[in-house]
């Protein structure tokens, strides 16, 4: 992922981890050259083999660098594009800038846009505020139509954190009555001091999170299959269906979601944007070899180390074991496990059965919203 402006932003979200990655940068101007922009497109085409070759655009706020920037960047791709690559673009933004201009540039460069919004107004403005401390949910929702009257292929991303896990359907409901069908969960979880295990107070409870996850599955099972799709679930339905987790923190091993910087300074993860993850620099060394240099490898390897209570667990296909930034909890031997250990253990438990029936009706060539009728069958409602 791609990092344009780096951290900065209009927005000042109290849970934001990324948003002191100011001080590794303390003189810098937070803007990509055309200049990196050249050399960053350039070597990420030149590394990636043919196929389908995504870009995904970070911040920060990425909109800060203004539509003709990203015009630049679909030119560059276009240039550098060899036959047999098709490009695509993902792009995350908080949706206070969009307006017309961007939203026509979205539809016809067909990119894939991620805009956060938590939920409703009070649950969304809790912890997400402008620079002057400000509610955002308004400009928010005026962003999100924006998408939708431009036909931009969109989803949702919403944070689960202390507060909003308490309102796990007044949440849910209100994402899909705005019209959205792909969402994202996205639990925060974030220590006080780096390297210590205090969570932060707006860090997600396991137990809130579980009961949040199973209270929305719930409600989904019964009523939203096939029509809204929570990334979470797809990706439980996929390892029932004998697939691997298709999120990067519920795979075996990771490594390949390395983070470029404003100015080509490319690091091992977006969670680990830290002085001993630097890998090098994109604008000035050969790509391929960084990414797939010998301390980038074993960073991706160490996520498999996991204790003995991970091993023997029956979910850990499932979760392969999360993400190693939430791994704050000591586990067997002084190991870490995750902060989320007893949420997921209780979600990929309670959704085991509906989500194994799907696996029966998918497998069969039969719609997995099938479930929604038997168990309206099954429980006389």
């Amino acid at each position: 992922m791609i990092k344009p402006a780096g951290p900065a932003c209009n927005l000042a979200c109290e849970y934001c981890f990324y948003r002191e990655k100011e001080a590794l940068y303390p003189e810098a101007h937070f803007r990509m050259t055309e200049e990196a922009l050249e050399r960053v497109i350039a070597a990420f085409l030149a590394a990636h083999p043919d196929g389908e070759v995504t870009f995904g655009w970070q911040g920060g706020e990425p909109t800060l660098m203004g539509v003709a920037f990203f015009r630049k960047a679909v030119a560059l791709q276009r240039r550098y594009a060899r036959p047999g690559q098709q490009v695509s673009n993902a792009f995350q933004t908080n949706g206070i800038l969009l307006n017309d201009e961007w939203g026509r540039f979205l539809a016809e460069e067909h990119f894939l846009v991620g805009i956060s919004i938590d939920g409703p107004a009070d649950v969304h403005d809790a912890y997400r505020r402008d620079l002057g401390g400000g509610p955002c949910h308004a400009k928010v929702m005026k962003g999100l139509e924006i998408l939708q009257r431009h036909g931009v292929e969109y989803n949702a991303l919403a944070t689960v954190n202390r507060k909003s896990a308490d309102h796990p359907l007044r949440v849910y409901r209100f994402l899909t009555e705005a019209g959205i069908e792909h969402i994202q969960f996205i639990p925060i979880v974030e220590r006080e001091t780096p390297g210590k295990s205090k969570v932060t107070s707006f860090t997600v409870r396991a137990e809130q999170y579980g009961a949040f996850l199973c209270e929305v599955f719930d409600y989904w099972a019964r009523h939203d299959v096939g029509r809204v799709f929570v990334q979470l679930f797809e990706s439980a339905l996929n390892v029932w269906l004998g697939g691997p987790a298709s999120l990067c923190v519920f795979a075996t091993t990771c490594g390949l979601g390395l983070a470029v910087e404003h100015n080509g300074d490319l690091y091992a993860c977006d969670h680990f944007v830290y002085p001993e993850y630097l890998r090098g620099a994109i604008t000035s060394e050969n790509l391929a070899s960084l990414v797939d240099g010998a301390d980038q490898r074993a960073f991706g390897q160490a996520k498999a180390n996991l204790p003995g209570e991970c091993r023997r667990c029956q979910v850990r296909a499932f979760c392969g074991g999360d993400c190693p930034k939430h791994r704050l909890k000591a586990g067997e031997g002084g190991q870490p496990i995750s902060h989320l250990c007893e949420a997921y253990r209780r979600f990929f438990t309670h959704s085991a059965a509906i989500l194994r029936a799907m696996a029966v009706e998918i497998r069969a060539g039969r719609p997995a919203a099938n479930v929604m009728q038997y168990l309206r069958e099954l429980e006389g409602t």
